[in-house]
């Protein structure tokens, strides 16, 4: 079955607990949490305190996506914070296989995310030591955007690799989820389907993540 991350990029701040209680008790895999610095995106969201602030309310996993410059240096803060998983873009670091590492030795999970633009071959030599593999399928920085159809064709070829490397990575897709698209993406090979405001925007959420996870 599909695993669904909400994405709290799209969630109400104001009572944010609220609202990841609310996901939570719909049926949400885990949490996605996309942090941003307004330089490697045009947009700022939150740091680790607003994640240790949420952590006692929730049971669900903690999966942290930055979108910012110099990653590792928000690494140990946002572990500390409750993070489960740790994603870094390729295109942020210049020493990709070092971060990764870096993750893996803090002690959770590392995940990669590439940007529409960036080339499945960043990947070669560190696809084996990865938890998960992020495909971004629209450009990062901001909610409600539209799905790219390019990134169909890229988790296809993704997937080959992964099976040709004989790798336990998961794919997961961000930008544009929804009930059409989170079916093609499904189709051609992810394995968690990010949402945001598919999920936070829709009158029935138990209905809108279930319908994602049967896909």
């Amino acid at each position: 079955m599909t695993k669904v991350a909400p994405s709290i990029l799209s969630a109400d701040f104001a009572h944010l607990a609220a609202d990841v209680a609310r996901v939570e008790k719909a049926g949400a895999d885990m949490l996605h949490i996309d942090v941003m610095d307004g330089h490697y995106v045009p947009n700022l969201t939150i740091g680790p305190q607003v994640v240790a602030s949420l952590r006692p309310h929730t049971k669900l996993f903690f999966d942290v996506h930055l979108m910012v410059e110099e990653p590792q240096n928000l690494f140990r803060p946002f572990i500390d914070a409750g993070a489960g998983l740790i994603t870094v873009h390729a295109e942020a670091v210049v020493h990709l296989h070092r971060a990764v590492h870096q993750i893996k030795e803090l002690g959770v999970q590392c995940g990669v995310a590439l940007n529409p633009a960036t080339p499945l071959n960043v990947l070669e030599y560190i696809v084996n030591d990865l938890d998960l593999i992020l495909i971004m399928s629209v450009n990062p920085g901001f909610a409600a955007q539209g799905y790219l159809p390019l990134a169909g064709r890229k988790i296809s070829e993704l997937k080959t690799m992964l099976n040709e490397r004989g790798s336990k990575a998961q794919i997961q897709v961000d930008g544009g989820i929804n009930s059409n698209t989170g079916y093609e993406v499904v189709k051609a090979g992810a394995d968690i389907l990010v949402a945001g405001s598919y999920i936070f925007g829709a009158d029935d959420l138990e209905g809108a993540i279930a319908l994602l996870k049967s896909m």
